[in-house]
């Protein structure tokens, strides 16, 4: 076995000896696991209070709903502010919708409001962190993209969607922990604390000032550069759309907590589990990536990848053992890295400083739309063609999609960088 060089280990921490990097990256380590914590324990929460797959499958939709609407017009905003007052501003609102949930919850567990009241200000609260999250996360991007000098770009690009992914395990992991032993009140006290580390380490980070002439613009002709930038960019603009599809018909976060309560019976620990497999096989991959970065065919890698995801996916729908499922899900997880990395990398690479914010935005409404659209097309497909059917065909749908564009997408196919 290789014996990895001092100089080889110092380049893969390039980024993190940078100060100011290294506070962004601990407030977003902070800040993502808050979020993630807060989408299982809702994830599990709304199934117990209605045992309906549509029902949980619209907490996607009620936060797609406001990305979508709302992401072109935020990116527009982060290019002409300064990024970190954009970031503060929208953390905060957060930590206060998550208050808002808390005080919702104690409400209903001492029976002062009823379970439709409960429901009804659960997807309230859900939009809410919708608008933030419109704003937060392509903050959180472009301001990456301003802190280390260009050399060592795809070293710091690799090390944001590292410390993004190991949020997302602790968040999915210790939520279903936090459930079991403390309750859904005192876990939402939790992720209310989480949230406020990452405040606080946001405010450490110096100021992001807009370019100088971008104040000429008005809202409409900057968000028209935006999207035209993206639609030019083929690479940028086949790797997202690679991920939308993909995700959107393949993702099965909304089934999970009937796949580990109904089918597998492994109760909030084993839920808990299940939700951060995919986390835990892409970090894998991501640290992986990050001392051996790719240095060829990546454009093939990234449709083997989401192509073998699919295959993952549909192994876990007809799955009846915890192990195999979990195993399932840890392989796609790992693939998924693949894509997690090359994606990332394309559009850091590929789009100018100026233009960040809009294209973040762009970025976070193609994410978003997939994730949290693809909860609710989960839990609708569950409801006509049951819960194992559904993940099956959202599994052959994503193959679909890597045939389809292996075939009409070459530049993605053929990229290298």
């Amino acid at each position: 076995m290789k014996k990895l060089q001092p100089a080889k280990l110092k380049n893969a921490f390039a980024a993190l000896l940078i100060t100011e990097f290294r506070h962004l990256m601990i407030a977003r380590l902070f800040f993502i696991a808050a979020l993630r914590m807060l989408g299982t324990l809702v994830l599990w929460w709304m199934y117990n209070l209605t045992h309906d797959a549509l029902q949980v499958s619209l907490i996607g939709l009620a936060e797609f709903v406001p990305v979508f609407l709302l992401a072109l017009y935020a990116g527009h905003i982060i290019d002409k502010s300064e990024k970190k007052k954009v970031l503060l501003i929208s953390a905060t609102c957060y930590v206060a919708i998550i208050s808002l949930l808390l005080l919702f919850g104690v409400l209903h567990q001492q029976k002062l409001i009823n379970n439709d009241a409960l429901l009804k200000g659960i997807y309230v609260v859900i939009f809410l962190t919708g608008i933030c999250r419109a704003f937060s996360g392509p903050s959180f991007g472009t301001i990456v993209g301003l802190i280390p000098p260009k050399e060592i770009m795809q070293n710091a690009i690799t090390w944001n969607q590292t410390t993004w992914l190991v949020a997302s395990v602790l968040g999915h992991a210790i939520v279903g922990f936090l459930i079991a032993y403390l309750g859904i009140i005192d876990t939402l006290k939790i992720i209310i604390l989480f949230a406020l580390i990452g405040l606080i380490m946001m405010s450490l980070i110096k100021k992001k000032q807009p370019l100088e002439n971008y104040n000429q613009k008005n809202t409409f002709q900057s968000v028209k550069e935006g999207i035209a930038f993206v639609f030019k960019t083929k690479e940028v603009l086949g790797a997202l759309a690679l991920d939308l599809f993909a995700v959107l018909f393949g993702g099965a976060v909304a089934m999970v907590p009937f796949f580990a309560n109904e089918i597998l019976k492994v109760g909030p620990k084993g839920f808990g589990w299940l939700n951060a497999a995919t986390d835990i096989g892409t970090i894998i991959s991501v640290v992986v990536l990050t001392i051996f970065p790719m240095k060829t065919n990546q454009g093939r890698k990234l449709l083997w990848s989401v192509a073998g995801f699919g295959c993952c996916i549909i192994v876990f729908a007809v799955s009846k053992s915890f192990w195999l499922s979990f195993t399932a899900i840890l392989i796609s997880g790992i693939l998924d890295g693949v894509s997690v990395v090359i994606r990332g990398i394309i559009i850091q690479l590929k789009t100018p400083n100026e233009m960040r914010g809009r294209v973040m935005s762009v970025n976070s409404m193609f994410i978003n739309s997939s994730n949290e659209l693809g909860q609710f097309e989960s839990g609708l497909a569950a409801k006509y063609l049951g819960n194992v059917a559904s993940v099956v065909f959202g599994g052959c749908i994503t193959l679909g999609v890597v045939l389809f564009t292996w075939a009409k997408a070459p530049k993605l196919r053929d990229m290298k960088y």
